[in-house]
């Protein structure tokens, strides 16, 4: 059975560094056999933010004419979703988020109509990861962020303990990451590892 790996790169700046941590961990999954792995640049992408109009309450669909019902269904079918984005401003890029409070459907289907939003056997077999990096050395420039992805993981059906983290902060410039002592060393071996716990996730 293959798995497959979902990655989001958010930043409006491609090939930035948050960009080059989603690709040391997407090469180091792609090495494995069972694997099919697909990167989206959300720039390519048509995605709107949410109007707040609750219309998705009714028939769990949104209303906006775009790319997103698309990429729901990507996450839908992932074992694996991927979150890359730079801190902006101390939380995650307005791309990231637009992406995010989008997944507001997700809720509806979930809370509002009942039904289920990725099939019962799935539940509890899938995993998310979050990658990041920021140009501040502070220790608080992730604190914000984590909570608003939380909860997009939550809203695909990813429960936290299959939630895995790896933000790097002080590198600002475009390829700085590449320069980092251990970045991609974190980043492949997070890879390997998610790998290998979805495995067993899968065969529970």
């Amino acid at each position: 059975m293959k798995i497959k790996v979902l990655g989001f790169a958010t930043s409006p700046r491609r090939h930035g560094n948050s960009e080059d941590l989603l690709e040391f961990l997407l090469e180091a999954m792609s090495n494995e056999s069972d694997v099919i792995t697909e990167k989206i640049a959300l720039s390519d992408y048509d995605v709107k933010p949410c109007r707040g109009c609750n219309a998705c309450e009714k028939k769990g669909v949104c209303v906006i004419k775009d790319d997103m019902p698309a990429l729901l269904e990507k996450i839908k079918e992932a074992d694996i979703v991927v979150l890359s984005a730079p801190i902006y401003c101390m939380s995650v890029c307005s791309q990231a988020k637009a992406l995010i409070d989008r997944m507001q459907v997700f809720r509806s289907i979930k809370y509002v109509l009942k039904k289920p939003v990725v099939p019962p056997e799935n539940k509890g077999k899938r995993m998310g990861i979050f990658l990041s990096t920021a140009g501040q050395d502070w220790d608080t420039v992730f604190d914000a962020a984590i909570p608003v992805v939380k909860c997009f993981f939550h809203l695909c059906e990813i429960t936290e303990k299959n939630t895995e983290y790896l933000m790097i902060n002080s590198v600002d410039k475009k390829g700085e990451i590449k320069k980092h002592s251990d970045a991609k060393i974190l980043a492949e071996k997070l890879g390997k590892d998610a790998i290998l716990k979805i495995r067993d996730l899968k065969v529970k």
